[in-house]
């Protein structure tokens, strides 16, 4: 373990002078157990010797300068919403969040960006950005309660990735601040450099361990044209699968290609209290988002589409024809983490698996196959067209929770593996955190490896930002 210092009374008085009245969190256990676990369980939880709130960039900056005098670990933390334990301070210290820091600065419309802070709701940036015409396309299914700092900080996706790309595809400039305390503006207002180094690409994804963001300056896209879903249900996985390739190489404008099994389904119908078509006998859905500029492009579109659908043997097509039948289907979707975990709080959701598109069926496959194996009862749910797979998985009932926390993240690992083995990696979005960190060190070269930790080492000597994540061991 890394000799770390502690936060004597003469630091607390420190920190709290850095931030201000009510910014610091000391000896109060129920408060600070709040931010000691994140969504994947409390069973990987560990406290925090204080949490610190600060309000702006000068004020992380005097917290880091602090820290790294005094050698104190730091974990970011944003909503809380990460699903792999990244936000866990595993070796105590300091949880430095950034809720307070939630504004959005500016929308600059002639430079199409909009300046914002870390502690931002992802959907609060969405509306902003559409009330003045535009349309913020980093779109994860957490879109309501996480901040767009942790979005960048997982590299996370969603439902239009197909379409627009991940959340690194979205930020085109940002400050952050360094372990050190010293602050650096990275990238800009602008869409393409050849000027050095990308870091601000290299901080996309880090999940906190290189430096503290303070600032995203994120590119905003025109507001998409007409746009209709589509529900396609399906009698088998085989038959729902082989339609995926075929629509998203159709030609039109696809925005979503979602999926979704009988499991999950059926427990968050029964969860929201509403039933999808064809429930008794289909093994899985599509939830299909079209565009088109016109109305009649948009029919053509979603015509083509519906029956690719039905020429790979879906039972039915139905086509939303309000946006009361959209957030209807968009439901279901959204909600399909809260649906298993109604089934069984247990239900694990820190694994996701990315493959590639030709590897989805195989992938799907093997999924069943090894839950079988282990005996243990499965939902899956997908951004399928991109390849990434989301199984969450239920707790057999006689199996404590401690015992299952293990054998739920030895199943993931199983899982992983076999992705990996695909052409895939172990996360497309939800990050490594210090759940998936073994496996993700096992699957790297030592010459990888090797490169990596030197980058980590350039960034933070001492290894205070985050340790035991990534690439950051605590010993």
């Amino acid at each position: 373990m890394e000799q770390y210092g502690a936060i004597t009374e003469e630091i607390y008085q420190e920190l709290l002078a850095a931030v201000g009245p009510g910014g610091v969190i000391m000896n109060d256990s129920e408060a600070l157990d709040n931010y000691a676990w994140d969504q994947a369980g409390r069973i990987w939880g560990h406290m925090p010797e204080a949490v610190v709130k600060p309000a702006d960039t000068a004020q992380v900056s005097a917290v880091m300068k602090i820290a790294s005098r005094e050698h104190i670990p730091v974990t970011p933390r944003g909503a809380g919403s990460g699903l792999n334990g990244g936000a866990v301070p595993l070796a105590g210290g300091i949880v430095l969040s950034l809720e307070r820091m939630n504004r959005i600065l500016e929308i600059d419309k002639i430079n199409r960006v909009a300046v914002v802070e870390p502690g931002v709701v992802t959907n609060d940036l969405c509306r902003a950005a559409a009330e003045e015409g535009f349309l913020y396309a980093g779109y994860p299914m957490s879109t309501e309660t996480s901040f767009i700092g942790g979005n960048f900080a997982t590299n996370a996706g969603g439902g239009k990735v197909i379409r627009y790309g991940n959340t690194r595809r979205h930020v085109l400039g940002a400050e952050a601040v360094l372990p050190s305390g010293e602050i650096i503006n990275l990238g800009g207002r602008f869409r393409k450099d050849t000027w050095g180094y990308s870091l601000i690409n290299l901080l996309a994804g880090s999940e906190g361990t290189l430096a503290v963001v303070t600032k995203l300056i994120v590119n905003l896209e025109p507001k998409p044209g007409k746009t209709v879903n589509l529900l396609a249900c399906y009698p088998t996985l085989e038959e729902l699968v082989e339609s995926v390739a075929k629509v998203i190489g159709s030609g039109k404008r696809i925005i979503s290609c979602e999926f979704m099994d009988k499991n999950l389904v059926k427990y968050t119908t029964e969860y929201l209290g509403c039933t999808l078509p064809e429930q008794d006998r289909s093994e899985g859905y599509l939830l299909i988002q079209v565009e088109g500029d016109t109305e009649a492009q948009l029919e053509d579109g979603y015509e083509t589409v519906g029956k690719i659908c039905l020429d790979c043997g879906a039972f039915e097509v139905f086509v939303a024809e309000s946006r009361t039948d959209s957030a209807a289907m968009w439901n279901v979707r959204q909600n399909g983490l809260e649906g298993m975990r109604a089934r069984d709080p247990h239900a694990c959701a820190s694994g996701d698996l990315m493959v590639p598109l030709s590897s989805v069926p195989e992938m799907i496959r093997r999924i069943k196959e090894i839950s079988a194996e282990w005996n243990i009862e499965i939902g899956i749910i997908s951004h399928i067209g991109d390849g990434n797979i989301h199984p969450i998985p239920l707790k057999p009932a006689d199996m404590t929770p401690e015992h299952w926390a293990r054998y739920a993240e030895e199943f993931f690992t199983a899982l992983i593996r076999e992705a990996i083995a695909l052409g895939g990696v172990g996360s497309g979005e939800h990050g490594v955190g210090h759940v998936k960190q073994k496996v993700l060190m096992d699957s790297k070269s030592p010459a990888e490896i090797e490169l990596l930790q030197g980058i980590k080492r350039a960034f933070d000597p001492y290894n205070i930002m985050n340790p035991g994540k990534m690439f950051s061991p605590l010993d």
